[in-house]
């Protein structure tokens, strides 16, 4: 049956399930900015998110040294196969559906409205963790930067300044960018993102060119599927490797990449440029990712050194072979590009956070002021405040309960590293619940459109895949929270907040059924 668009003004209340309401067609909806952004914009704000240098220097020596060792770049390649096919059903979706409220939307629109506000509050609480995690990474790799700009100036105190305060620097520099045109934020994110994938690029050529001539393990191992579940046992000084820990930082490395139908609104020509975006993103970053997780290990003449290095001090498992056998200020160039990458990383959570924001603002499920854009940068920026707020939060709690003189522990193992696993248990959970949705939804209603693979298929084959890296990330947790106690309460804290969801939902079925019928089904028809 093939939907039918309506303004919930003129027809009547009673809709059945497929149902859409159209906000162009709205006066009492704010609307964001039509067409302020093309592919290169959606990029820009998309792989940004994912934060390829962000990605590499802070996740892949925690895969290399505590989850596959030599099979990281098999772990990359895994995840560039699920993720893929996975953006087939994604893709087919988005063209479908034109909407701010990404995950939340689909969700809604394939397995109802219940698990669709579930899912939305979900998504919402991890879009926020996000951006608080990379305040932990910018403010650990900030303050090692200041304490040696401070040994070499004379200027000591540099060094002293605690993380917490760098970290908050970060929230309101955020706040004040992303309070004004998405383009700004769009070209701000295109610089960084162009920088640092130049010179990780620069340091892949010049470590495969190393390899060429040593006997470094550059081997067909470190791409063999089989090795991304396999992990290696403890030797002397070194901990054991466990599979799932590199499964989950490899999947963790994409987060940002499924934010593109988040900005379909404010593109243009979204039903092609959201699919190109998902396309481009997803397979680029995969290539990216395999090649730059695999370059390190020409680096080290052993296997053993590498996972040393990555488990001792991971901030140098990038930048000590850089500056070893590179030079040419790329070590440096690499040391400045992660600070502004994970600022970059963080601004572009912190702008998909605002966007479900406004998407439960506008639909009143949120307090309605979440849903209103400025007037003349038609920004999302009350949700923006907001997050902002909810971001600087979590800082602050980190710092009191986890202490402030230790950034290593405190701001990039604990506030980095755990409100990531907090974020990343959501999104594998909704991207399986979004590929049964996809199937669902066009079963339901696009029946004559069903295909076998890309609505079938391979929504089956990403639920598989997804659901199993969730399964191993679970039943390894306690190994990756350690012995942070806050840990203990991440995974039901994400499901509470997932029933807490439904159950308002069905509250609101029951007490504001005019309210109900616009839950995830504010779409934008108009482009």
């Amino acid at each position: 049956m093939a939907e039918k668009t309506v303004d919930i003004g003129v027809e009547p209340l009673a809709q059945a399930e497929a149902d859409i309401f159209d906000v162009s067609q709205r006066t009492d909806v704010s609307q964001l900015r039509k067409g302020a952004i093309g592919l290169a914009g959606v990029l820009f704000l998309t792989v940004t998110g994912s934060a390829p240098i962000s990605a590499m220097l802070f996740n892949t020596p925690i895969a290399v040294g505590f989850g596959t060792g030599l099979g990281t770049p098999a772990a990359f390649l895994f995840a560039t196969i699920v993720l893929t096919i996975f953006s087939v059903g994604y893709v087919a979706m988005a063209r479908k559906v034109t909407t701010a409220g990404g995950f939340y939307s689909y969700i809604s629109h394939g397995l109802g409205r219940e698990i669709g506000l579930g899912s939305g509050f979900a998504a919402v609480v991890a879009y926020s963790v996000f951006e608080a995690s990379l305040c932990g990474g910018f403010a650990f790799f900030l303050q090692a930067k200041l304490s040696q700009i401070g040994q070499a100036t004379g200027l000591n105190w540099l060094g002293y300044i605690q993380w917490p305060w760098l970290a908050l620097l970060m929230v309101v520099l955020i706040s004040l960018v992303t309070y004004f045109d998405i383009r700004l934020t769009a070209r701000i994110l295109g610089v960084f993102l162009i920088g640092e994938i130049l010179f990780l690029l620069i340091f892949d050529a010049f470590m495969f060119a190393r390899g060429a001539t040593t006997s470094t393990a550059l081997m067909v191992d470190a791409i063999n599927p089989i090795k991304a579940f396999q992990g290696f046992p403890a030797s002397g000084q070194l901990a054991a490797g466990i599979p799932a820990i590199g499964l989950f930082f490899a999947f963790w490395s994409w987060v940002g990449f499924e934010m593109a139908p988040n900005y379909g609104e404010e593109s243009r020509n979204p039903k092609r440029i959201v699919p190109r975006a998902m396309y481009i993103s997803v397979i680029g970053l995969g290539i990216f990712y395999i090649i730059t997780s695999w370059a390190p290990f020409a680096g080290y003449h052993t296997l053993t050194d590498a996972i040393g290095q990555a488990q001792n001090n991971a901030a140098l498992y990038y930048l000590g072979p850089a500056q070893q056998y590179i030079g040419l200020g790329v070590d440096q160039a690499l040391s400045i590009l992660i600070i502004t990458g994970s600022f970059a990383c963080g601004m572009a959570f912190h702008n998909t956070a605002c966007r479900y924001f406004y998407s439960l603002g506008r639909e009143k499920v949120l307090p309605a002021a979440l849903g209103r854009t400025h007037p003349r940068w038609k920004s999302p920026h009350v949700a923006s405040i907001t997050q902002s707020v909810i971001a600087g939060v979590i800082v602050v709690l980190f710092a009191i309960f986890g202490g402030r003189d230790n950034p290593n522990q405190q701001a990039y193992l604990e506030l980095y590293g755990l409100m990531a696993v907090m974020g990343v248990i959501v999104i594998l959970a909704i991207q399986a619940l979004v590929s049964v949705a996809i199937l669902v939804y066009f079963w339901r209603h696009h029946g004559s459109e069903v295909h076998w693979w890309s609505t079938v298929l391979a929504p089956v084959i990403s639920f598989i895949g997804q659901a199993v890296v969730l399964f191993l990330l679970i039943q390894n947790f306690g190994f990756i929270a350690g012995t942070f106690r806050l840990a203990n309460y991440l995974v039901p804290l994400d499901v509470l907040i997932f029933a807490l969801g439904i159950g308002l939902a069905f509250y609101i079925k029951n007490r504001q059924p005019e309210k109900y019928q616009t839950l995830g089904r504010l779409i934008h028809e108009n482009l």
